[in-house]
């Protein structure tokens, strides 16, 4: 069985550990003194560890008893990646030519709810879509890693419902802020699942529904920039830091991409899911 390490809060207060299908092991209440937050486990370099002190653990929670919450609150950065599927670069009328370079932006923390929180429609538009997306979590601070080491660098992987207010993605002339950050309009999560039990080098299949109804189902063999290619250029510019997150992009079949377009609206129940992570899952609410 996969390890699935997730940040939640449990009788209150916020924690972490490991999360199995009847409950968790509360990592944080048994480890607070040497790793405080999964953040820290990150920075020690812990997860190994981590992993054999849950392995025989009973568990402390009932699933029903924690609040997801980001997998790792505290990291420094939340980058995206724009138009990162060859077959969604065709989408756009610019001839279909793949970028050189991939398109970045950055997340605030608070656009992103965890599993089982409400996505929330602002008062301010309709045009609330969903970019279901896999996550890259560093591991390892990198700069200037070689392509045979980028991968190296990935402590594991999560999920993202990567939540854009469309009509406000061109308010300003040369950016994509604005649209891709209204608070909890989007979802990271569940969990964690360590790269060590996912082989990075063979494609990930990844579907998004929302209300039972496939709206995307590509594999990440259609990556124009693949995992070790993302980390190898922003490691050429950046620091990268055991806790950022890289949101690797999303496949064709957003709800703007419909005619007529297919907004989320409350009520809808958006899940994203790939096998070898597991299933995000997220309701619609409305801004009051």
């Amino acid at each position: 069985m996969i390890t699935r390490f997730a940040s939640f809060i449990a009788g209150g207060e916020p924690s972490y550990g490991v999360v199995t299908d009847r409950g968790a092991v509360d990592l944080g209440k048994r480890l607070g003194s040497s790793c405080p937050t999964l953040i820290d486990a990150l920075r020690a370099g812990a997860l190994p560890e981590l992993r054999k002190a849950a392995a025989h653990a009973t568990l402390d929670w009932q699933l029903a008893d924690i609040r997801f919450r980001n997998p790792v609150p505290g990291g420094e950065k939340i980058l995206c990646v724009g138009v990162n599927y060859a077959n969604r670069n065709e989408e756009y009328r610019d001839g279909g030519e793949p970028p050189k370079y991939p398109s970045l932006f950055f997340r605030a923390p608070d656009s992103l709810v965890g599993h089982g929180e409400n996505l929330v429609r602002p008062q301010l538009s309709e045009q609330l879509d969903y970019e279901g997306e896999i996550v890259l979590v560093v591991g390892k601070s990198v700069r200037n890693a070689p392509p045979e080491q980028a991968l190296g660098a990935i402590a594991g992987l999560t999920l993202c419902n990567e939540g854009t207010v469309r009509d406000w993605l061109r308010h300003g002339k040369f950016n994509v802020t604005q649209g891709k950050n209204f608070d909890r309009s989007g979802s990271i999560g569940p969990w964690i699942v360590p790269a060590d039990e996912i082989d990075l080098r063979q494609p990930l299949h990844l579907v998004t529904r929302v209300n039972g109804e496939v709206r995307q189902d590509d594999t990440t063999a259609h990556l124009i920039f693949d995992f070790a290619e993302l980390i190898r250029y922003i490691a050429s510019f950046m620091t990268l830091k055991p806790g950022d997150l890289i949101v690797t992009g999303t496949p064709p079949g957003a709800g703007a991409r419909f005619d007529p377009p297919k907004w989320l609206k409350p009520g809808d129940i958006v899940e994203v899911e790939v096998p070898e992570i597991g299933t995000l899952r997220n309701s619609v609410a409305a801004e009051t």
